[in-house]
């Protein structure tokens, strides 16, 4: 079978726009996509330790630390059908766990691309408790 350039072409678009349309596993994204992705439906959570969300963190975020395994052993009480954001300091952490979550079939899974601390550049609103 002899398939056309153009018609291999226009296979491989149409693939490659029907895997950007589906609802994947999600990846880091940046600030601004991120405060676009916070709504009702959301699951906002904080990775980092207690002693940093304290100093200051999303509004409406929970915290759920990653280092101490809180995230982990929390997962049950999270809607793996409902989109979760993550962030963290830098984006290590919640990259990480990203991987958990997605591992653990959650199916829209975001993290914060550069963390709280991009998120602060940006000009992102932060609340201390």
């Amino acid at each position: 079978m002899n398939i056309g350039r153009t018609t291999l072409l226009s296979i491989l678009a149409i693939g490659l726009f029907a895997a950007c349309g589906q609802s994947g596993t999600g990846g880091a994204i940046a600030p601004a996509a991120f405060k676009k992705a916070i709504t009702a439906d959301a699951q906002l959570i904080d990775v980092r330790t207690p002693a940093e969300f304290i100093g200051g963190h999303l509004p409406n975020a929970r915290n759920l630390d990653w280092t101490s395994g809180q995230l982990e052993s929390s997962m049950a009480s999270l809607d793996k059908n409902a989109p979760v954001l993550l962030y963290c300091a830098s984006g290590k952490r919640s990259a990480a766990a990203r991987e958990a979550l997605i591992k653990a079939g959650f199916t829209d899974v975001h993290d914060l691309d550069g963390g709280i601390r991009a998120w602060s550049a940006s000009g992102g609103e932060i609340v201390n408790d």
